[in-house]
């Protein structure tokens, strides 16, 4: 899978977000909507593995709220692999933010308070 690439038919790859031992992250483009999103694309395949991926499917499916990412399909690719199709957003993580810059005594409050 790599950019250009179309998955079932709807999600056009843009680029690679990240990855880790369990699948990769795409950014894509939604060609229904026009919207751009996160693919997350599980490579293992074992019983553990894939019940975690529905389970948060259909979680995430079930939830709507502005603090938390949006839903937006989730299947097999032709390969067979599963996908989560997410609400791409845009900005750092707050582990990236840590590196770059500590947060202020304020700033930590604001945190926990919107994380609440």
């Amino acid at each position: 899978m790599g950019p250009g690439d179309v998955v079932v038919e709807r999600f056009e790859i843009e680029r690679l977000a990240g990855s880790g031992g369990m699948g990769s992250v795409w950014r894509a483009h939604d060609r229904l909507t026009g919207a751009p999103v996160a693919l997350k694309v599980l490579h293992a395949r074992g019983a553990q593995e894939v019940d975690r991926l529905g389970r948060e499917a259909r979680v995430l499916a079930g939830l709507s709220h502005p603090g938390i990412v949006a839903y937006v399909a989730h299947g097999r690719t032709a390969e067979g692999d599963l996908y989560l199709a997410m609400e791409w957003l845009e900005g750092e993580d707050l582990g990236e933010r840590l590196v770059r810059a500590g947060l202020t005594p304020a700033e930590s409050v604001a945190l926990c308070g919107a994380v609440a």
